[in-house]
């Protein structure tokens, strides 16, 4: 299944200036940000997505590790539900990233209650597209501040080149590599990095 992709491109006043640290709601946003709120508005329509952010998941081989670890947590049916969710999906090459013991520990079945919280920390209830999330991140000055699932928060950046940061509990970040993979009960955001909780 091809996925489609979009950038998320902010084209307002110079990132740079923006305070990175910054959680809460800036009341006084700059127009440029308004300018850039516009400018994200998608060209045409998302087409209507026909299976749940699994099945969607199960549709790419990108995501092959993905799908066993939901699989092997028992978050399968979960997942299934009506959400809707925004997941933040490590492709096959971020779980690569995990040193090989770590990872064998975490998807035997000793391992499920940990393998369960670090994949509930990729999800955010609610659907986020990459508009919305980029609204979130003008209007927190530059971040923004997202719930898990699992009850932790990663931060969301900008950075100058348009490219969209998570930031975990441990401070390690991850780039958002592929947005608004259309699901019939969410949207997948594709990530290059497994984020863990702390």
């Amino acid at each position: 299944m091809k996925m489609r992709t979009r950038t998320l491109a902010l084209v307002a006043a110079p990132l740079a200036a923006l305070t990175l640290a910054a959680c809460g709601n800036n009341a006084e946003a700059p127009a440029a940000d308004a300018a850039a709120t516009d400018a994200m508005a998608p060209a045409a329509e998302t087409p209507a997505a026909t299976g749940t952010v699994v099945a969607v998941a199960q549709g790419n081989a990108d995501f092959s590790t993905l799908v066993t670890a939901v699989t092997s947590a028992g978050l399968a049916e979960t997942l299934n539900g009506a959400g809707p969710f925004t997941v933040f999906a490590p492709t096959n090459a971020a779980f690569e990233k995990i040193p090989a013991a770590q990872r064998d520990a975490l998807m035997a079945p000793a391992g499920r209650a940990d393998l369960t919280k670090v994949l509930t920390y990729h999800v955010v209830p609610g659907r986020v597209d990459a508009a919305a999330l980029t609204q979130q991140i003008q209007a927190g000055g530059g971040s923004a501040t997202l719930t898990t699932v699992e009850g932790g928060t990663l931060t969301a950046r900008a950075g100058a080149d348009g490219s969209v940061t998570l930031t975990d509990e441990m401070g390690n970040t991850s780039r958002v590599t592929q947005t608004d993979v259309a699901a019939s009960n969410g949207v997948i955001h594709a990530i290059d990095t497994v984020v863990m909780p702390n």
